[in-house]
């Protein structure tokens, strides 16, 4: 699997662990291990133009998905999906900040967004209660396996 991951953003960043966290959730979701992911850490004024240019949205943001296969976990039975996911970009400034509100530290909300952002570009949304319901799910039960992993480690 190929995890791209720049931080542009000025600021200090579990890298590895994002990486990490990244490459076990593909796994978990079945996806096929040579796909291609890139995640981008930025600062704020730099989420804050993309945020504007592709949401139509003013100010920074903590994450933003740039699907581009359109890949999705295989069904049970299914080859994984070979091709490019797509980019994840994530703003730490915010992060940072929004990370006491929902009582995580900056680490675990990271992680969180990452896989949020992750979800988007293997076609999960919340647009809808139901849509919302199981991409929280998933993204809840990947997160719970991840922490259960690194608590034996």
């Amino acid at each position: 699997m190929s995890i791209d991951l720049n931080n542009e953003s000025g600021l200090e960043a579990d890298e590895q662990g994002l990486v990490a966290l990244a490459r076990f959730a593909l796994d978990e979701l079945r996806i096929h291990p040579q796909a291609e992911l890139s995640v981008l850490l930025v600062d704020e004024d730099t989420m804050s133009a993309y945020h504007e240019k592709y949401m139509n949205e003013p100010g920074p943001t903590d994450v933003l998905s740039f699907p581009m296969d359109e890949l999705r976990p295989p069904s049970d039975g299914d080859e994984p999906p070979l091709g490019l996911l797509g980019d994840i970009v994530l703003c730490p400034a915010v992060t940072s900040r929004q990370a006491a509100e929902h009582g995580r530290s900056a680490d675990d909300e990271a992680e969180y967004l990452l896989v949020h952002g992750l979800l988007h570009l293997l076609g999960f949304d919340h647009g809808t209660p139901e849509e919302k319901q199981a991409m929280f799910s998933l993204k809840d039960r990947l997160l719970a396996d991840w922490s259960t992993r690194q608590d034996r480690a």
